[in-house]
């Protein structure tokens, strides 16, 4: 006799109970609901998408440390990370300036701001002001300066993650230098350390979904939707680019690994739905890093890979800042030559680097590039406080995208991805979980491994052979 089919209500909580998903896409619809019939009270749901992102914040440095560490311990190849790190720098700058132009171009052809005739003096730059908090963006000097940690425990709890990842680089290296002989508990340590971060991840992520409405609420309550009429042209303009940059991510993607960038979005669709509702990357940075090395990405191209991105490889901020640098020299009239629009890129090539972090950014970048051009006025730049926020999810989506993508493809292009694995992870055919993560950092072969021809060497023997044996060539006695 077959089991008796569980009624519609029953599923229905079963799947709310158990998916992830679910839960986040529920909370965003309520939190737009609340949002449009009681703005007042949305507005007082802040803490709550606060509060989120502050508990995210507290464990994304140590974790990307311990990730980084491991990673280049196991790798056992120092300069590996240094090809690693040097090939996301040069396809960080490439799919940027690609942003750059397709903004460019895109805002050339529609003309977004073209018949507002906006007086710059009517305008309250005021607002922009409390925006950025009288901030301003790092030279490029101060930017490589900044990069460099000036204490061990300062760079955690500044939350700066390019000093620590040069602080992990530099333990990483140091372990690879001393073996498993001279320090032969640290590693495992570092290994306990970074499975119990990602266990405090699981713990905070089941307050995603209140996160995602609290958040939403207040969007809603405090912008509302008319703004989406006034700005239109300018929004659909930006998602529409943003769509085509996808678009070119997916083929990078095909052609450099053979994957597909839809499957994946399939793969990370909760971490994806919690950061349009969250606004914020960062949020789910540890699941994402997580979620990449069950998929074949090797530890340390993870963990130097993405963090990085998050410096240096704004996608989405770069197809937004030029289009809304065009879209205000439209609006008040001013009409940009080649020579101007190219100095634009060259300007946003530059800043756009070091916006991570800082308030108001955009809006800081956008300044920087009217001044440098000095035929929009700074002014001008206030157009965009309505619409800036409405924004955040093209950003976030196309940001997120291409440092996932970026990840694939160095990967690939090292030796560092087991595209295999990853084939069957993004095709469902292996659900991945944390068993598979305690055997690949065991050194052990997973359900999925076990039929190939080599095994990870265990990590004693690993370090006992650095800096001789490369990363993936199996110590006698375990292939």
């Amino acid at each position: 006799m077959p089991p008796p089919v569980p009624s519609l209500p029953r599923r229905v909580a079963r799947i709310l109970r158990t998916s992830l998903f679910a839960q986040v896409a529920c909370a965003l619809v309520l939190g737009i609901v609340v949002g449009k019939l009681w703005p007042g009270f949305a507005a007082d749901l802040q803490p709550l998408g606060d509060g989120f992102t502050r508990l995210i914040k507290t464990i994304i440095s140590p974790l990307v440390f311990c990730v980084v560490v491991v990673g280049i311990a196991k790798a056992g190849d120092l300069k590996a990370c240094g090809r690693i790190g040097l090939k996301a720098l040069i396809w960080f700058e490439v799919a940027s300036t690609l942003a750059l132009i397709i903004g460019l171009l895109a805002a050339n052809v529609v003309q977004p701001g073209s018949g507002m005739n906006v007086d710059p003096s009517t305008l309250d730059t005021s607002a922009v002001d409390a925006k950025t908090g009288g901030g301003s963006l790092p030279s490029t000097t101060e930017f490589i300066v900044n990069a460099l940690p000036t204490s061990f425990i300062g760079a955690f709890a500044e939350n700066s993650l390019l000093q620590v990842l040069i602080l992990a680089c530099l333990v990483g290296a140091a372990l690879l230098h001393l073996g498993h002989t001279k320090v032969p508990q640290v590693l495992p340590a570092i290994e306990q350390a970074q499975e119990i971060i990602f266990a405090i991840v699981g713990f905070v992520m089941r307050l995603a979904p209140v996160a995602v409405f609290g958040a939403m609420a207040v969007l809603i309550g405090q912008y509302g939707l008319g703004v989406i009429e006034t700005y239109a042209k300018l929004i659909i303009l930006c998602y529409v680019a943003a769509a085509l940059f996808v678009a070119l991510l997916a083929v990078a993607l095909k052609v450099v690994t053979g994957l597909s960038l839809w499957k994946f979005l399939r793969y990370i669709r909760e971490e994806m739905l919690l950061a349009l509702g969250t606004a914020s990357t960062e949020s789910v940075m540890p699941r994402v890093m997580q979620k990449l090395r069950r998929a074949g990405a090797r530890d340390d191209a993870v963990g130097l890979v993405l963090p990085t991105g998050y410096s240096f490889n704004l996608d989405g901020a770069s197809l937004y800042l030029s289009i809304g640098t065009l879209f205000i020299a439209q609006a008040v009239g001013v009409d940009l030559s080649p020579s101007q629009q190219i100095t634009v890129v060259l300007v946003l090539m530059l800043t756009s680097k070091g916006m991570a972090g800082i308030p108001g950014s955009a809006f800081l970048a956008l300044s920087a590039t009217a001044s440098s051009l000095g035929a929009i006025p700074a002014g001008a730049v206030a157009l965009l406080l309505g619409v800036d926020r409405i924004m955040d999810t093209m950003r976030v989506v196309t940001n997120l995208l291409g440092n996932c993508v970026a990840v694939f493809a160095v990967s690939r292009w090292e030796g560092a991805l087991d595209a295999d694995r990853a084939r069957k992870v993004l095709d469902g055919e292996i659900v991945p979980t944390e068993d598979d993560d305690e055997d690949r950092d065991a050194g052990e072969p997973t359900a999925t491994e076990s039929s190939e021809a080599s095994v990870a060497p265990d990590l004693d023997d690993q370090l006992a052979a650095v800096p001789a044996q490369p990363a993936k060539e199996p110590t006698p006695g375990t292939s």
